[in-house]
Order: C-alpha cells, then sequence, then structure tokens
C-alpha cells in the first residue's frame, strides 16, 4: 500500500544523504517534497503541517547541519515522526486487552469493510499466537447468510462458533454468548456485530445495547484502508458514539495510498491494532509503527522477515537442508523446496522489500517482469523432472529439456535459465560449505529457524544488525539467480 510513497521519500532522502553536507535551504527544499508526497498520499492535511513543521525544528539545527551524515540524521528524525503520529505516546495501547476470561471483544464496522472475516483473523491469531480458547458469535441477524458464513470460518479455522437459533435478535444473542463464554470455559468471546451501509441510529442504538450486556474490554472498528480519509471519518463518528478501543484496517495489501494508515493514529487519538493483509484467515498483523515507518522509508522490515522465516520454515526439514549445504549438495529438489518457501512467505516482491537498502531492487523487478508467477512456473518446471533428473541436473540434454518443457508447458529457454540459476546457487552453497564459511551458513540458519534462542533475542540481534548503514549494502554479493535474467521472455 506505502509502494508509491515510499518510492518518493526514498528518491528525495538518497539525494539527501549522497551529499556530504546540507544547509537550511537543501533541508528545505527536501522537506517541501515530502510534504507533496504526504498530501498525495492521501494523508490528513493537520497531520501533514505537524509532521514537517516537528521535523523542520528539528532538521535544521546545527547539529544536524554539521553533522557527519547529515543526510542520514535527516531520515532518522523523520523516522522517529512517523513512529510517534502512528503510535502516540502509549506503545501499550496497542496491545489487547484480554486477562480476564472470558474477556469480550466486540466487532464493529460499516457493511462491506470486511467485518466478518476480520473476526475471524483476530481469532485465529488469538488462538495461534496466544493459546487462548475462543467462542465467536455473529449478532448480523440483517444480512442473509452472515451467521451461516462465521460458523464456516470457524470450521476453517478450528474455533467455536456458538449455534444459531434462529430469530433471536442481536441483544439475545449477546446475552447467550457472554453465558455460553463463562459455562464453557472460553478465554475470550468475539462478537460480530451487523455493519450498515451508512452510520444510523438504529445502528448505534442496537450495538449500545450489545455493549452494555457484553462489557467489552474491547471495542475493534474494522475500516477499509482503500477508502481513504473517508475511513478516518468512520473512525471519528464510531468513536463518538462508542468509544473504540482500537482500529483494524484491512486490505492494507491493496494498491490505495496509505494516507488512512498514516492519519487514523493522529486524528481519532487510538491505536491502530492490526492490519489485513491478504484475503487467507492467517493473513493478519499486528501493527507495529516502527516496523510501518521503516517500510515506508525504504529501511524494509528485517524482523518481519525473521519472524515470517521461523513461522513457516519446519525445524526438522531446515536442520537436514542445513547438513547438505555444509556439504555443498544443492540439487533441483533443495531448489525448489527454496522456491517455494518464498512463496509461503509472501513471495519474492514481500520478501524483498523487507530487506534493509533493497526497495530499489523491488522496483528493478516489478519494471523487468519478475512476479511470483515466474517463480510458480519454475516449480512446474521442476516437477515435471524425473527424480533421477532433479537428483542430477547434468544429464539434461536436448531431448530431456524439449520433454520437461512441453510437459510443464513453457520454453526451453526458460528451462536453460532456471538450470542457469541452480549451477549459480550451487557453486554458492559449495563455497558457503567450505570448512572456513560453515559457522557462517549455521548462523544464517539458525536465526531463521530461531534454533537455540528465542524470538526476542533473535529479533533483538537483527534489529542491532539492521541499524548498521552497511547492513543493507548486498552489492558485495552475487545473488541468485540473476532476477533479470529470469524473467519470460515477450
Amino acid at each position: 500500500m506505502f509502494k508509491s510513497l515510499s518510492q518518493r521519500l526514498s528518491n528525495v532522502f538518497e539525494r539527501l544523504t549522497k551529499q556530504g553536507s546540507l544547509s537550511e535551504g537543501d533541508i528545505t527544499t527536501a522537506l517541501r517534497e515530502v510534504r507533496i508526497a504526504l498530501l498525495e498520499a492521501d494523508v490528513s492535511l493537520s497531520v501533514v503541517k505537524s509532521l514537517i513543521k516537528s521535523v523542520e525544528e528539528k532538521a535544521t539545527g546545527q547539529s544536524v547541519t554539521k553533522s557527519v551524515t547529515p543526510g542520514q540524521q535527516v531520515v532518522k528524525i523523520v523516522h522517529d515522526e512517523l513512529v510517534q503520529i502512528l503510535s502516540g505516546t502509549n506503545a501499550n495501547e496497542a496491545d489487547l486487552k484480554i486477562d480476564t476470561p472470558p474477556a469480550p471483544i466486540l466487532m464493529v464496522g460499516l457493511q462491506g469493510s470486511g467485518k466478518t472475516t476480520s473476526t475471524a483473523k483476530v481469532a485465529k491469531w488469538l488462538s495461534s499466537k496466544s493459546s487462548k480458547k475462543i467462542l465467536m458469535a455473529s449478532l448480523d441477524t440483517n444480512r442473509p447468510a452472515a451467521m451461516e458464513q462465521l460458523a464456516v470460518l470457524g470450521k476453517q479455522i478450528g474455533v467455536d462458533t456458538l449455534p444459531i437459533v434462529k430469530n433471536q435478535d442481536a441483544i439475545a444473542i449477546a446475552k447467550r454468548a457472554k453465558q455460553q463464554a463463562l459455562l464453557g470455559g472460553y478465554d475470550v468471546f468475539i462478537l460480530d456485530t451487523a455493519g450498515r451501509l451508512h452510520i444510523d441510529q438504529n445502528l448505534m442504538a442496537e450495538v449500545s445495547q450489545v455493549k452494555k450486556i457484553a462489557e467489552p474490554k474491547e471495542i475493534l472498528l474494522v475500516v477499509d484502508s482503500l477508502t481513504g480519509q473517508d475511513a478516518v471519518n468512520v473512525a471519528s463518528e464510531f468513536d463518538t458514539r462508542l468509544q473504540i478501543s482500537g482500529v483494524v484496517l484491512t486490505r492494507m495489501d491493496g494498491d490505495g495510498r496509505g494516507g488512512a494508515a498514516l492519519s487514523m493514529r493522529a486524528v481519532t487519538g487510538k491505536p491502530i491494532k492490526f492490519v489485513g493483509i491478504g484475503e487467507k484467515l492467517d493473513a493478519l498483523e499486528q501493527f507495529h509503527p516502527e516496523r510501518v515507518a521503516g517500510r515506508i522509508l525504504g529501511m524494509g522490515d528485517i524482523v518481519a522477515l525473521v519472524e515470517k522465516a521461523q513461522e513457516t520454515i519446519e525445524t526438522e526439514q531446515a536442520a537436514r537442508m542445513m547438513k547438505r549445504f555444509e556439504k555443498g549438495h544443492f540439487n533441483m529438489n533443495d531448489l525448489k523446496s527454496q522456491l517455494e518457501q518464498m512463496i509461503k512467505m509472501g513471495g519474492m516482491q514481500s520478501l524483498i522489500g523487507m530487506i534493509p537498502g533493497m526497495g530499489k531492487m523491488s522496483q528493478k523487478m516489478e519494471n523487468s517482469g519478475f512476479d511470483d508467477g515466474n517463480i510458480r512456473r519454475q516449480i512446474a518446471i521442476i516437477q515435471s523432472m524425473t527424480k533421477k533428473e532433479r537428483a542430477n541436473p547434468r544429464i539434461l540434454q536436448a531431448s530431456r529439456k524439449k520433454r520437461i518443457s512441453s510437459g510443464s508447458g513453457t520454453e526451453v529457454s526458460e528451462l536453460n535459465r532456471l538450470l542457469k540459476m541452480h549451477r549459480q546457487m550451487s557453486d554458492m552453497m559449495k563455497k558457503l560449505g567450505k570448512t572456513g564459511n560453515k559457522g557462517m551458513l549455521r548462523g544464517m540458519m539458525g536465526q531463521m529457524m530461531g534454533k537455540g534462542v528465542s524470538t526476542p533475542a533473535v529479533t533483538s540481534n537483527i534489529e542491532t544488525r539492521a541499524a548498521n548503514p552497511n547492513f543493507g549494502n548486498i552489492s558485495g554479493l552475487n545473488f541468485p539467480g540473476n532476477l533479470s535474467g529470469l524473467t519470460k521472455k515477450k
């Protein structure tokens, strides 16, 4: 979502950091471009004015203009101000208040904002991340099949839903859900209220009554981030009438301009607690202001990358692969596993965007036509090989290549590029597998698996390394496969 804004700001700050010294005029010019970029991203005017004023005051002092790295100092100031806007004064507000079971959570929002799906996503997140026993209940008696939809989602994620009783109103369902949560020993019960096409008195009266019955610890407003500043207006209206405790922003993976996310906290005073980043029920992330600010400024999000790896990599499989890599073994089966891992972790574009200093690479990949479809075609090519061919790709001659290409629906030229990528990666693994580099290889795999250390320890170590200005500088490495050569020829 922040792609366009990130590119604009990255270009501005790249020019600043290349200059050996900065005058106040240089900073003023740069901030003027930052102001335009933020306004074009649909950020609230009051938020933009506040941010620019604060940055200008801190960036035009002697300590910055006379600094050894003035450009980087300005970037840090902008980063800190973005974090302040996104987080406010109390960082703990983003945590859910679910200490006393059964803790009620009330989900509210307009129709079409993704409220029912978000209810299931929050339930799955609590169930998997915090091992909570969850009960979901639909209070939407107006929308056809709304209750059945939540029941189906509950089965998909393995979370209980309140049995449907025909002709009960929202008030009666809320009472029954509260009683069931208490008797059933649930840690949390989530009430999915009815949505409307616009804010009206009937909606608010019903939700207010439900609020009195459930006495929720959390009232989460679900808003569609693609609606821009109107999402901020909706949040303000709901907060005035219900005193919401936080916001869930949906469709953050869309192509909107991101202004709602940047304006929401500052305008409403309410924290963004979760963001929906896809249609799948596990596509929900806690909102971390520092990480979002880093992504906006092109600094990447290496902590999220490590967390994604720890969630998707199977430890035993990774350990077996590490032993093979240490011996310099890397066949087509290994390459297929690596490609599948990229897809599981969100695709190449997503991964590149999280690596510090790789923002430009992401844009180059897009311009060259490289996308996750290329990765899936490469997997299809490998699947069309026999076991013998996967284990020893050197035996692939013209007749075999023709058969594989025909079976995978690709061109022989694509197979040749894949074989070239495999040779490059195989050579790299052999180098890493040598005695002097085994420690580096184990360290890389260990951090990805979280082996021997807790997640906070791993992420803390990564954060420390990421703070190093040279962390994202990988110009000295031969990136496996030469991505620009993997695109399908027009």
